[in-house]
């Protein structure tokens, strides 16, 4: 065991020292590429609606102190995460569709925490592994850099958990919320107003998604635009349906009632569809319990008055 451990010590100082001396042969000035992107990128617009004289946009707290504390790794830490998991635009749209309202900056170093955190149970994996089942150093480094990513790889597959959790919310909720539009409406009050009163009135996923809705309006957007931002801002199809339907019918005067509750019976029939292709999805599993556990009981309870007569024969 004090083999193996002074083996493992030897092998970890050698990697932090092979990739300090990488680390600092990357940064020398003769040796370092020269990227024009990075050279002209200071002088380029970000988009066509954006002033030259506008100020840059500044990056955020928590990416900055990182990269004050680590310097060039941080830097390509993140840019390897991005390779990973997507380019901060995609990135940006599910964090949308999720509901949270972070920065992408703050979701890398979440990523980043997790990374760390399946970093160091590698090293224990690693270490317990040389020292008790004696295997090699490079199977260790292996456990190592598996813990890492999977630690990395975690983060962004609880992301997609908290979107499919969401788009599932409202898929229940939007019947309803359907329905309650549709009676505001044709009460007398506008589209704008009844989603106002939806979004003050509920609770829940989509009545917040409603609220952001007539906030977009109230600030100068057109009606038609919001309602495609809903679409593009949720996990939920039928809502981008919903909102190009409600934006048809204000632009060509189509009774707006009506057309709200045919999406809700829209809704509820999708709803019912999934739900019976869950059942059939569900089918087979639910035989297990049937064949390991209720079967046997039915065989035990068949042949035991057979078996307790022949003992009394016998």
């Amino acid at each position: 065991m004090t083999g193996a451990g002074t083996l493992l010590s030897g092998a970890v100082l050698g990697l932090l020292f092979g990739a300090g001396v990488a680390l600092v042969a990357g940064q020398l000035p003769w040796l370092r590429s020269r990227d024009l992107d990075a050279r002209i990128d200071p002088y380029l617009r970000r988009s066509r609606s954006m002033s030259l004289f506008a100020a840059p946009r500044s990056t955020s707290r928590l990416r900055m102190v990182l990269e004050n504390l680590l310097g060039p790794v941080a830097v390509r830490v993140l840019g390897v995460l991005e390779r990973l998991t997507g380019g901060n635009d995609q990135l940006e749209r599910r964090l949308r569709l999720a509901g949270r309202r972070s920065s992408t900056d703050s979701f890398r170093v979440e990523q980043v925490v997790f990374g760390a955190i399946g970093l160091v149970l590698g090293v224990v994996l690693a270490v317990m592994a040389i020292a008790l089942r004696g295997s090699s150093p490079l199977l260790g480094l292996v456990i190592v850099g598996f813990g890492a990513l999977t630690g990395v790889l975690l983060r962004d597959y609880l992301l997609g958990v908290e979107i499919k959790r969401r788009a599932t919310r409202m898929a229940r909720e939007f019947p309803t919320v359907a329905d309650l539009l549709a009676l505001a409406v044709a009460a007398g009050e506008s589209p704008i107003a009844a989603m106002e009163r939806v979004a003050r009135t509920s609770h829940g996923a989509l009545p917040d998604e409603f609220a952001a809705t007539v906030a977009d309006i109230r600030a100068g957007t057109s009606v038609s635009q919001a309602l495609a931002s809903l679409g593009t801002r949720t996990p939920l199809d039928s809502l981008g349906r919903f909102g190009e339907g409600v934006s048809i019918a204000i632009e060509r005067g189509t009774p707006l009632a009506e057309v709200l509750r045919a999406q809700a019976q829209d809704a509820r029939e999708e709803s019912k569809r999934e739900l019976m292709e869950t059942a059939g999805q569900r089918e087979i599993l639910m035989l297990v319990p049937v064949v390991f556990f209720v079967l046997p009981l039915v065989i035990v309870f068949a042949i035991f008055p057979g078996l307790a007569v022949l003992e009394i024969a016998l």
